[in-house]
């Protein structure tokens, strides 16, 4: 069994939703790593590769949206789950966006952080089933 630590990459502008959110990863043996904003999620993640992101839709300098769209442009990121907490959740078109982008899973805020911790780990667990393409 792969003992390498889960690094998780946490997008949010509220910062008590994004310590919150990193207190639960953290605590299920995720390692973690915050940005507030979608340039500085952006920068860290050409700097370290993670292994899934969990990021906020409405932020400043860069979206969520935004964020998604840039990091599957880049190859290392063409697989990586990717989580999409909102609060506009009526006010997107979820699933179009689920599939044009990629996300694997979207929750409403407010939302429960050991949900987000369950989801983080059956993605990553399904992530590391898929056959490789050869």
């Amino acid at each position: 069994m792969d003992t390498k630590a889960k690094r998780a990459l946490i997008v949010d502008d509220n910062v008590a939703l994004a310590r919150v959110t990193q207190f639960a990863l953290d605590k299920a043996g995720f390692e973690t790593e915050t940005a507030f904003n979608g340039r500085l999620a952006l920068k860290a993640a050409l700097e370290t590769q993670f292994d899934i992101v969990i990021t906020d839709q409405q932020m400043p300098e860069m979206t969520g949206i935004e964020l998604c769209q840039a990091l599957r442009s880049r190859p290392e990121y063409s697989d990586c789950p990717i989580i999409l907490l909102t609060a506009k959740g009526l006010e997107l078109e979820l699933p179009r966006l689920r599939k044009e982008l990629g996300i694997d899973a979207t929750f409403a805020k407010p939302f429960s952080p050991s949900a987000i911790v369950k989801t983080c780990e059956e993605l990553l667990v399904a992530t590391a089933q898929e056959p490789e393409c050869v």
